[in-house]
């Protein structure tokens, strides 16, 4: 199969690229390398021609001529709403980088899109008694909520209009090698515990998050390449862990204590997804258990 990665050099596309890579798929990968890095792929680059790559943003031109000459069955977009920025401009960004790319699908007759997109930034806090939360309802907090359930709206449009099929994976909280250190609370702590200094915890550390090992989410961005035509799926364990909990996990026994900082603004209490329908329409489930999944981070450091 011919696919393209957008944000293939970034933590979880270099991770679908060398799964993609093992299946005999042929790929190219456009990043601009804002926050990926060529280092992720160093292994993937060694696949000769079946894998290329551009350092191009997705709104360029060159990305939708890239797109008509190559005609991919797939496209998966992983470059929408970084965790690393925030800002008004960069939530802009994604609205018009997804649009941009159904457009070059709608163009070049692109059979399907595949988006990951963060499932606490499309079901802001949900009630204690709804988790783990089901996908139903989108009811976004804060401005990246908003534009997360814009390009769903926007998929589901296309899809209506154009017949570009789509599957939205909402992400629980990922994990794993090659993430860094400030785009996730893993990285960050596992950092923060070989340097020998405290982490910084956002709010009391009392909030919990649904932590998903990096294999088990390229297993289902994998299946969704041809499965889950036209729903958001959630992807997690369906497992809440304080954040200050994590620490003792990753550091036992450590004599330092985290650093409390104020918490951010349209902070989650608490949050974690169910993986039922998942297991329905992808036939996937998670297998890493935590901790295992924090011993082969702890191996990479």
């Amino acid at each position: 199969m011919n696919v393209v990665v957008i944000g293939g050099a970034g933590f979880l596309g270099s991770h679908l690229v060398d799964r993609l890579l093992a299946e005999d798929h042929t790929i190219d990968v456009l990043d601009d390398l804002s926050a990926g890095s060529l280092a992720n792929l160093a292994d993937a680059r060694a696949a000769a021609g079946a894998l290329k790559i551009h350092n191009l943003d997705a709104m360029a031109p060159e990305a939708d001529s890239l797109i008509g000459m190559r005609r991919p069955e797939v496209i998966f977009h992983l470059g929408l709403l970084p965790r690393h920025d925030s800002t008004a401009a960069a939530q802009g960004r994604a609205f018009s980088s997804a649009l941009a790319i159904l457009e070059s699908a709608r163009k070049h007759g692109v059979g399907k899109v595949v988006v990951v997109l963060p499932a606490a930034a499309l079901y802001g806090q949900p009630a204690v008694q709804a988790l783990p939360v089901k996908e139903g309802e989108l009811t976004p907090r804060g401005v990246r909520g908003v534009v997360a359930r814009a390009i769903v709206d926007l998929l589901t449009t296309y899809r209506e209009r154009h017949a570009i099929e789509f599957t939205v994976l909402a992400a629980a909280t990922v994990y794993g090698p090659r993430q860094r250190s400030g785009s996730g609370v893993v990285a960050s702590m596992f950092e923060a515990a070989s340097s020998g200094s405290a982490p910084l915890l956002h709010g009391d550390g009392r909030q919990t998050r649904d932590f998903l090992y990096v294999d088990d989410a390229i297993d289902a961005l994998v299946r969704a390449g041809d499965r889950g035509g036209g729903l958001v799926i959630n992807i997690g364990t369906g497992d809440q862990l304080a954040i200050r909990d994590l620490w003792d996990r990753i550091a036992p026994g450590s004599a330092v204590e985290p650093t409390v900082g104020p918490a951010r603004p349209d902070e989650i209490a608490r949050f974690a997804v169910s993986p039922v329908r998942a297991r329905i329409h992808l036939s996937w489930s998670p297998w890493t258990d935590l901790d295992t999944g924090l011993a082969r981070v702890r191996s990479t450091y």
